[in-house]
C-alpha cells in the first residue's frame, strides 16, 4: 500500500493544481470530492464505512463487532463527528480542533464531549476531526472502521457523510428491516454511491430478530431483491447481504456467549467481512481508481469548457485584428503605390534634361525680360507645387490611417537668381544686326536692360539659337552679334539655374523619400492587456489538462479526452514585410552631374497609371467610409436602445436581417422576446450538450455535434450584436 500511495501522489497534485486554475470554490461540492478523493488516495490503510441513517444500530454493530462499548450509542440521534477507529496498544482518543488543538485522552468517555449531538441536535463546528484507537487484531492488519452521522437528519450531517463516503475502500450499509430501503435511502443509494462509481458496497440488515417469523421471510425476500438490483463491484463468491441484529451482537460479546453470538450473524459477517477485505486489499487500485475516475471527469468536463470559451474569445478578438490589420494592408499597399508614383512623377520633372527640354527656354526670355521673379511665381512654383502636394497626399493618407509619424512637408527652395555679367556693348552697332534670323521680338516690343528693340532682338535670339542648339558650343563665333552673345548668355545662366536647382531638388526628395517609410508602414497595435492575460490563461488551462491527462493515464484511468497539441499565439500577427514602403538605400544626390546622368527611371519599374491607383484608393475609402457609417448606425442603435422612448428612431432591418435573427432564437430555443441573460445561459447549456469532445468515440455523433456547434456559435454571435 505504500507504494501505491507514493505512486499516486502526483495525481493528487494534479487534481489538487487543476482546483486552483479553476477557480473552484472550496465549499463547492465538486472541491469537497477532489479533497476527499486526495486524502483518499494519500492514506495506506484501508477504510470500512458504516453508512445509514440515524437510529438504524450503525455504532451499535461497530461496538459488536470491537467487543465493547467503545463508541457512543443512544436512542437518539448521537454521533456528531465522523469517527475513525484504528488499530492501537491501548483505548485512547484524540481529537483535533480547528484551531489546531490536539486532546489526546485514554478510554473513550471524552467521545461524550467532542463527538456527540449538542442539545441542539447540532454537531460541533470546532472539531476537525476525532480518532479512537483500539487494540483489536483486525485493525492491526492496516484496517480502519469509519462510525459516520446519521443521514436524514441534517444538512450539515449529510454532507459530512457524502464527503467520507468518497474517501472509503468498503461502505457497509446498515438497513432497518422494519422500513425497508425508504425513498430516501434509495436516494442516498443513488446520489451519493452508484453516481459516483462507489460500488464496493455490502449490506447489512438489522433488526431483523424484531419481526413475527412470517414478517421475517417476506423481509428476507424484499432484502434479496434489494441486494440483486444494486451492481456491486465485490470479488467472486461474495455476498453483498448480510443479517445481523446489532444489539444481541453486542450483548453476546460482552458476555462471550459464542452462540448467541452466531445467532444474531455477527459471526458470520465477521468471517466473510475479514476474507473480503483481504482480497481488496490486494487490488486497491480496482476500488479506488474508478473513484478519481468520476471526480477527474467533471475536473476534465469544466477545463475543456474553460478553455473552449477562452479561446473563442481570444479567436473573436483575433479575427477582428486581422481584419482590420488586412484593412489597413489594402490601405498601405494602396498609398505605397500612390506615394511610390508621385516620387517616379516628381523625379521625372526634376531631372534635368526634362528641365531644359521644359523650361530653359521660358527661363532664359524671363532673365532677358528682367521677369524671373514673377515667372518662377507664377509658371514654375504652380508646376511643382502641385507635383509636391501629390506626393504629400499619399503621407497625410496614411497618417490618417496608421497614426505612426506625422509625415513632414516636402519643401524644395528655388536657387538665388543668377548674376549675370553682360559683354561690352558696341558703339557702331550695326543696323543690319537686327534683321539677322531670329533677331525678332518674341515678345511684341518687350524692352531689357538694353532697352527698346535691342532687347526684343535677344529674346529672339535666344528662341532661335535654342532652337538650333547653338548654345552647345564651346567657343563664341566671331560672326555673332552683340543680341546673340547676350542670349547665350542667358541660355547658359538659366541651365545653370535648372541645374542647381535639380540637384538640390533630387537631393531633398531623396532624404524626404528615406522619412517616408515610417510614416507609410504601420504596425499592429499592442495587444490589450486582458488579451495578453487571456492567451497566459489559455496556455495554463491546457498545461493543465494535458497534466491532469498524463497523470489519469499514468494511473491507468481512461478517459475521453485527448491532449491538446496546438498553442495559443502570443502575439498579434503582423503584416508581411515586403508589402511594406522601403525607399532606396543611397544618400547621395541623384542627378547632380546634370548632363551625365540620366533620369531616374532607371531605379524604379514602370509605374501603374496614376489614375487607375487613384480609382481603387477612391473605392477602398468609399468602402471604408460607408462601413464606418453603418458602424456608426449600429453602435448608435445599441445606444439608444436603452431609452425604451427613442425605439422608434432605430433603423429598421430589413427582412433578410429579421429573418436571420429569428432563426437564430429557434435555433438557442428562445422566444425572440428574450433577454440577453437568456441567450447566454442557452447557449451555455447547449456547448455543453454539444461539444464535439464529448463524442470523441462517435465520430458520426461527433461530426453532426461539430455541425450544431457551428450553427449554436452562429445564432450566438448574431444575437450578441442585437
Amino acid at each position: 500500500m505504500e507504494q501505491k500511495y507514493q505512486d499516486y501522489s502526483e495525481l493528487t497534485n494534479a487534481l489538487k493544481s487543476t482546483c486552483k486554475i479553476l477557480n473552484l470554490d472550496n465549499n463547492s461540492p465538486l472541491h469537497q470530492d477532489v479533497t476527499s478523493i486526495c486524502d483518499y488516495l494519500a492514506n495506506p490503510n484501508f477504510q470500512i464505512a458504516v453508512f445509514g441513517p440515524f437510529n438504524h444500530g450503525k455504532s451499535t454493530l461497530l461496538n459488536a463487532m470491537l467487543g465493547n462499548r467503545t463508541l457512543p450509542i443512544d436512542l437518539i440521534p448521537t454521533t456528531g463527528a465522523a469517527i475513525t477507529v484504528k488499530y492501537g496498544t491501548t483505548v485512547r482518543t484524540r481529537i483535533m480542533l480547528v484551531d489546531g488543538t490536539e486532546i489526546y485522552r485514554s478510554g473513550t468517555e471524552v467521545l461524550q464531549q467532542f463527538a456527540v449531538l449538542d442539545g441542539n441536535r447540532q454537531m460541533r463546528k470546532d472539531v476537525a476531526s476525532v480518532e479512537v484507537f483500539c487494540p483489536h487484531p483486525f485493525l492491526e492488519r492496516g484496517i480502519e472502521f469509519i462510525d459516520l452521522p446519521g443521514t436524514n437528519d441534517r444538512e450539515a450531517q449529510d454532507n459530512l457523510v457524502k464527503d467520507r463516503l468518497l474517501g472509503t475502500d468498503l461502505v457497509i450499509q446498515l438497513l432497518d428491516a422494519r422500513k425497508l430501503m425508504t425513498l430516501g435511502e434509495r436516494e442516498n443509494l443513488r446520489d451519493w454511491l452508484l453516481d459516483r462509481n462507489i460500488k464496493t458496497v455490502i449490506f447489512v440488515a438489522n433488526f431483523l430478530n424484531l419481526l413475527e417469523p412470517e414478517e421475517q421471510k417476506q423481509v428476507q425476500n424484499r432484502l434479496l431483491f434489494v441486494a440483486e438490483s444494486f451492481r456491486a463491484d465485490l470479488p467472486p463468491g461474495f455476498s453483498n447481504l448480510y443479517r445481523v441484529d446489532a444489539l444481541p451482537a453486542l450483548r453476546a460479546r460482552l458476555k462471550g456467549d459464542v452462540a448467541l453470538a452466531n445467532s444474531s450473524g455477527l459471526a458470520a459477517f465477521e468471517t466473510a467481512l475479514q476474507n473480503l477485505v483481504g482480497i481488496l486489499q490486494q487490488n486497491s487500485g480496482t476500488v479506488r481508481l474508478p473513484r478519481v475516475q468520476n471526480v477527474s471527469s467533471q475536473l476534465q468536463t469544466l477545463l475543456v469548457d474553460k478553455i473552449y470559451k477562452c479561446s473563442q474569445e481570444i479567436k473573436i478578438f483575433d479575427d477582428k485584428e486581422n481584419a482590420r490589420i488586412e484593412i489597413k494592408q489594402k490601405a498601405q499597399n494602396l498609398i505605397y503605390q500612390g506615394f511610390k508614383t508621385s516620387i517616379y512623377e516628381l523625379e521625372n520633372w526634376l531631372s534635368l534634361p526634362n528641365l531644359l527640354a521644359k523650361y530653359q527656354a521660358d527661363i532664359a526670355v524671363a532673365l532677358a525680360e528682367n521677369n524671373l521673379q514673377s515667372w518662377l511665381t507664377v509658371t514654375f512654383k504652380k508646376d511643382l507645387t502641385e507635383l509636391q502636394n501629390s506626393v504629400i497626399k499619399w503621407l497625410y493618407q496614411a497618417y490618417d490611417f496608421f497614426k505612426s509619424e506625422r509625415p513632414e512637408d516636402l519643401k524644395i527652395p528655388f536657387p538665388n537668381a543668377p548674376q549675370l555679367t553682360l559683354p561690352e556693348k558696341q558703339t557702331n552697332l550695326n543696323p543690319n544686326d537686327l534683321s539677322e534670323p531670329g533677331s525678332l521680338a518674341v515678345g511684341g516690343g518687350i524692352g531689357w536692360l538694353l532697352g527698346g528693340p535691342v532687347g526684343a532682338a535677344v529674346v529672339g535670339s535666344i528662341s532661335y539659337l535654342l532652337n538650333k542648339n547653338l548654345q552647345k558650343q564651346d567657343e563664341q563665333s566671331a560672326k555673332d552679334s552683340y543680341n546673340q552673345q547676350v542670349a547665350k548668355i542667358c541660355i547658359a545662366a538659366a541651365e545653370n539655374y535648372l541645374s542647381r536647382f535639380s540637384s538640390q531638388g533630387l537631393s531633398i526628395l531623396a532624404e524626404y523619400e528615406q522619412k517616408a517609410g515610417k510614416v507609410i508602414y504601420f504596425e499592429a497595435s499592442k495587444e490589450p492587456v486582458e488579451i495578453t492575460q487571456q492567451r497566459e490563461d489559455l496556455q495554463k488551462l491546457q498545461n493543465q489538462f494535458n497534466q491532469l491527462l498524463a497523470e489519469l493515464k499514468k494511473a491507468n484511468i481512461s478517459t475521453k479526452y485527448q491532449a491538446y497539441q496546438d498553442k495559443p499565439k502570443s502575439a498579434n500577427p503582423q503584416p508581411p514585410k515586403q508589402q511594406v514602403y522601403t525607399p532606396p538605400k543611397e544618400n547621395t544626390p541623384r542627378n547632380s552631374q546634370a548632363k551625365v546622368e540620366p533620369p531616374r527611371q532607371q531605379v524604379y519599374t514602370p509605374p501603374p497609371n496614376p489614375a487607375e491607383v487613384e480609382a481603387k484608393f477612391r473605392n477602398w475609402e468609399l468602402d471604408q467610409e460607408i462601413a464606418q457609417i453603418k458602424a456608426n448606425m449600429k453602435s448608435s442603435g445599441k445606444q439608444e436602445s436603452k431609452n425604451p422612448n427613442q425605439k422608434a428612431q432605430n433603423p429598421p432591418k430589413i427582412q433578410v436581417e429579421i429573418d436571420k435573427i429569428a432563426r437564430a432564437y429557434k435555433i438557442l430555443g428562445l422566444q425572440p422576446t428574450a433577454s440577453f441573460a437568456e441567450v447566454k445561459q442557452a447557449y451555455k447549456i447547449l456547448v455543453k450538450k454539444w461539444h464535439p469532445d464529448l463524442f470523441v468515440n462517435q465520430p458520426q455523433m461527433q461530426k453532426q455535434a461539430q455541425e450544431k456547434m457551428r450553427l449554436i456559435n452562429d445564432a450566438y454571435n448574431i444575437l450578441a450584436e442585437l
